[in-house]
């Protein structure tokens, strides 16, 4: 079962658009540092639509290297493609992962009866657990709850990463699967009320910039410390707001610059955060407490 604080991790590039693999092992040691409960390489805020596939080999590989087992690494390996979704599983399933994080299918608009066919064949050719990842605001489709649950009779479809920010919907799948079926949720600005409906942790954006605070909040909720939670949760609101001021991850790769730990570049069709982005996340971070003071803003980066 994974649960907690669990990272989706951002990929640092130089200026020239090359994986900055420096960064790259600072920020996986730095999470792991700070209590995240598990990491998630490859993902969307990951770029993931952007890297190669040797990149992406290669990020997953790194990724398992530095852990070295201390808390669990998801890769994403998702695809409108299935065979190029099998193709990446397996590559991550080599590397050492310990889980897959598959999104449905996008642009291709699959039926129910596809979204199945499509995750029970990534099931029965791999040997890994399997999480779902459902975005409906990236991917248009959303799986039901009767295809999920049709799902999950597949011994390896271990969870979901639930992006709807219905909070119906952790509810119901809990008293149709029962609190073994893991439910993460994808979106930081609903997670305390993800878990008081059945969660069981969140793959985060904003843990990339507040590991700790994130990872203390959920460690308070399975502590059952609510005034700690309620706390945290207020603290860390503005910045999940501020870190989808603009298409994800350039507000967040922004925030990790300020904070020094890598630097801001992002792949076309993204471009680095402008002005009004800079000062939104700016304010955030120094509301939040995470950075004391903010300069003038940076310059636009392709």
């Amino acid at each position: 079962m994974f649960y907690g604080s669990i990272t989706a991790l951002v990929t640092p590039f130089t200026q020239n658009g090359e994986v900055d693999w420096p960064a790259f092992d600072k920020l996986v040691e730095w999470q792991i540092d700070q209590g995240t409960h598990g990491l998630v390489p490859c993902g969307t805020t990951g770029e993931s639509p952007t890297l190669t596939h040797e990149e992406h080999h290669a990020i997953v590989k790194r990724c398992v290297e530095i852990v070295d087992k201390r808390i669990p690494v998801i890769a994403g390996s998702g695809s409108n493609s299935t065979d190029e979704a099998l193709e990446l599983s397996l590559r991550a399933q080599r590397d050492g992962a310990d889980a897959l994080l598959i999104v449905t299918p996008y642009y291709n608009k699959p039926t129910q009866e596809g979204l199945f066919q499509h995750f029970k064949k990534l099931h029965d050719e791999t040997a890994l657990p399997i999480i779902i990842y459902n975005i409906p605001g990236r991917c248009v489709i959303d799986m039901s709850i009767d295809t999920m649950c049709r799902l999950a009779e597949l011994p390896r479809i271990t969870g979901v990463k639930d992006a709807t920010a219905d909070l119906a919907r952790p509810l119901e799948l809990r008293n149709r699967l029962g609190d073994d079926f893991c439910q993460l949720s994808g979106e930081d600005a609903t997670v305390t009320g993800f878990l008081a409906q059945g969660g069981h942790g969140c793959i985060s954006v904003t843990s990339n910039i507040a590991p700790s605070l994130c990872a203390k909040m959920h460690e308070a909720w399975r502590n059952q410390d609510i005034p700690t939670m309620a706390k945290l949760r207020d603290q860390l609101a503005p910045v999940h707001s501020a870190l989808f001021c603009e298409s994800s991850p350039v507000p967040v790769k922004y925030a990790l610059h300020k904070m020094g730990l890598c630097e801001p570049y992002v792949r076309l069709p993204l471009v680095s955060a402008s002005t009004s982005c800079q000062k939104t996340v700016d304010d955030a971070l120094l509301q939040a407490g995470i950075l004391e003071n903010t300069s003038t803003p940076l310059s636009a980066h392709g």
